[in-house]
This record gives structure tokens, C-alpha cells and sequence, in this order.
């Protein structure tokens, strides 16, 4: 298992969790700023796995996962595997004005183009996505995750699970379904990218506990507008629970001021800064989970298990 730059503390969690080392690659920039990637490793017959998630520098890092992934086909492995906790450019995943690129089709070209054979990722912005591959991929989800954190933290029992748009309707009353909990929806109209113009919520909250449960958070803008509609509808605490915590530009301002009990995120993407910066962020380690479907691929196992049960 190799690791990109975007996010090695992860990746050490989870050659950790299955009891192996990282393998040696030296990547470096030249003066003219190109990437250049060295495998120190014989990789002949073997399956590789290479964790890079899609975050902070990611123009850079997508350049590195596919110098990796060409440097150990060329290598001949046997297999290589792309580890993406984060999908990039995920959000990109359709073209909903005119001339405008389906970004997220020309990553999973890219990808396929340099050599994987197979991709590893999480709760997907898209589960289409799955389609622009012509390869197996494994979109794991944090479901459980998700519903053990509930369980463990939120200790009122008169709770209800919202979805904060319609696209996240499937995910929430799922987990509705298994916390044998009430649902509601806030349907959103966006004048834009991260801008919305009006919400209106779908369902009774008042005197319950909130919780908020969505892939992504970027600049938390509509999360934090959907805590104070919550709020005035009555709700006596609301909590947010995201896969991927982006939070750029001012979502951390945001977070410290809104009315969130807490805003619990994935390790994903790296959260320390984040952390560091705002109280209110919690953080679930999907590491195991990463680790166990990296275990059951390589033995020709299942992954069903993984979607009902969050491992140790």
C-alpha cells in the first residue's frame, strides 16, 4: 500500500488496522513545478493499493494517484487499486447548464486511462458515478458509522433525522428506518453554486433533537441557514453529521456562530486545523471501515457486511 500527499495520516490508520507497512514512493516537484513520482518497492505480481483522497491541493494530488497508478503498471503489479475516501471533483457529476464539462466522467477517464483496475470510495456525491467506470468500483458507505455516533452521543430519544435537500431523501430515511426515528426534509432553491435563495421544511421538529445528515459540507452555508430554520421551527437541538468535511473558504466563521450542538464529520478528509480552529467539530475515523474493505477485497469477500455493521 502506497500513499499520496493529500492525506497520510489516514493512510496510516489504515495499513495500521491490517498490520502492514506503507510502501516507499519518493514523490517530488520539480523547479518547473511537475510532479515526479519513484517506487521503491519491487512490485512484480503484486496488488497495489493506493490511498488519495480528493482534497486540499487536489489538481496536484489527482496528477500524483495517476503518476502513481502509471508507475506501478509500469512496474508490472499484478493489480492496482485507487483508494479514494473522497471522490474529486464529485459535485461535477452532470451538466445542469450549457457548456459546461461533467468533470467527474473525465476524473474517472483520467483514472481508467492511467491503469487502475479497481476503485475503493465513500458515499459518493453521485452513486452515478459508478457508471462513468468501465472497472469495479466499491462505493462504501458511512451508514454505519453514522448511526453509531448517534447512538453513542445523542442521548435524547425524542429525535428526529432531516435531510437538508431531496437528493439526500434515500440516505436519511434509511437511517431513520434503522434509529426507528421520525424524518423531515428541507427543500432548498438555489439562485447558485453554494448560494441558496429559500428553504422550506417538510416534516415536525418542535421539541425534538435535530440531526442534519448530508454527504458533503463545503462552505456550510446552507447547513448553517437549515440549523436556524430548525431552530425557529421549533427544534431544542440540532446537530449536523457529514461524510466529507471540505468546510473552505469561511465555513469554520460560520460553524463557530451557528446554533449546531455539534457538526460531526469524517476523517475523510483531514480535519486536525479544523478541529483545532472550531469546538463544535467532531470527527469518526472510517479508517477501519477502509481497512476492512481493503481485507475483504483481497480475500474474495463480501463487502455487504459493511453497509449494517461499522467495524471495531
Amino acid at each position: 500500500m502506497f500513499s499520496g500527499n493529500s492525506h497520510p495520516d489516514l493512510a496510516q490508520r489504515i495499513v495500521k488496522n491490517l498490520g502492514i507497512n506503507l510502501g516507499k514512493c519518493e514523490i517530488k516537484k520539480f523547479s518547473n513545478l511537475e510532479t515526479s513520482v519513484e517506487i521503491g518497492e519491487s512490485l512484480r505480481g503484486e496488488d497495489v493499493y493506493i490511498v488519495q483522497s480528493g482534497c486540499g491541493d487536489i489538481n496536484d494530488h489527482l496528477m500524483e494517484l495517476l503518476l502513481m497508478i502509471n508507475a506501478c503498471k509500469m512496474s508490472s503489479a499484478s493489480k492496482v487499486t485507487a483508494v479514494l475516501p473522497c471522490f474529486p471533483y464529485a459535485r461535477q457529476d452532470r451538466r445542469d447548464k450549457s457548456r459546461t464539462s461533467i468533470s467527474a466522467k473525465l476524473v474517472a477517464n483520467l483514472l481508467t486511462a492511467s491503469g487502475v483496475d479497481h476503485v475503493i470510495t465513500m458515499d459518493l456525491h453521485a452513486s452515478q458515478i459508478q457508471g462513468f467506470f468501465d472497472i469495479p468500483v466499491d462505493n462504501l458507505s458511512a451508514e454505519a458509522a453514522i448511526i453509531s455516533w448517534i447512538q453513542t452521543n445523542v442521548a435524547d430519544t425524542n429525535a428526529v433525522v432531516v435531510s437538508p435537500d431531496a437528493g439526500g431523501v434515500k440516505r436519511v430515511t434509511s437511517i431513520a428506518g434503522r434509529l426507528n426515528l421520525g424524518f423531515a426534509l428541507i427543500h432548498k432553491e438555489r439562485k447558485k453554486a453554494n448560494e441558496v435563495e429559500s428553504m422550506v421544511l417538510v416534516g415536525e421538529v418542535k421539541g425534538m433533537a435535530a440531526i442534519l445528515i448530508d454527504d458533503m459540507a463545503d462552505t456550510c452555508g446552507t447547513i448553517c441557514q437549515a440549523a436556524d430554520k430548525l431552530m425557529e421551527a421549533g427544534a431544542n437541538k440540532v446537530y449536523a453529521i457529514v461524510t466529507h468535511g471540505v468546510l473552505s473558504g469561511p465555513a469554520i466563521e460560520r460553524i463557530n456562530v451557528s446554533k449546531f450542538e455539534a457538526v460531526v464529520v469524517s476523517n475523510t478528509i483531514p480535519q486536525n486545523i479544523n478541529m483545532q480552529n472550531c469546538d463544535k467539530i467532531q470527527c469518526i475515523d472510517i479508517s477501519s471501515m477502509v481497512a476492512e474493505a481493503i481485507r475483504r477485497i483481497q480475500n474474495g469477500e463480501s463487502l455487504a457486511l459493511l453497509a449494517t455493521h461499522s467495524p471495531l
